[in-house]
């Protein structure tokens, strides 16, 4: 099923041209205010989750001890996952060598 509006015809008188026009402009107008709106929450809510995600950051860098670099054992210590795997299947491509 298809939806068809029904043709759109233009006033003849002028003043209900002016109407019109000031109706559209008017409607144009309404959704860019409400385009600014959601870009304006966009970014105030990205910009808050980047605070969030630097200062978390820097909450778990405070704790690090001092002069251990990120990814280092020292500043890893408490936080190293151990455990033992099994290789379901290699590859054909793994043992060649040209």
């Amino acid at each position: 099923m298809r939806f068809v509006l029904p043709p759109v015809r233009r006033p003849r008188h002028p003043l209900a041209r002016i109407l019109m026009a000031a109706l559209g402009l008017a409607v144009l107008g309404v959704f860019m205010v409400f385009g600014l709106i959601a870009l304006a929450v966009l970014v105030s809510v990205g910009a808050v989750m980047l605070l969030v995600r630097q200062w978390k950051i820097a909450r778990v860098q405070r704790h690090r001890p001092r002069g251990a670099k990120p990814g280092s054992r020292q500043a890893d210590a408490g936080q190293v996952l151990e455990g033992e795997y099994v290789v379901i299947r290699e590859s054909r491509h793994a043992h060649t060598h040209h």
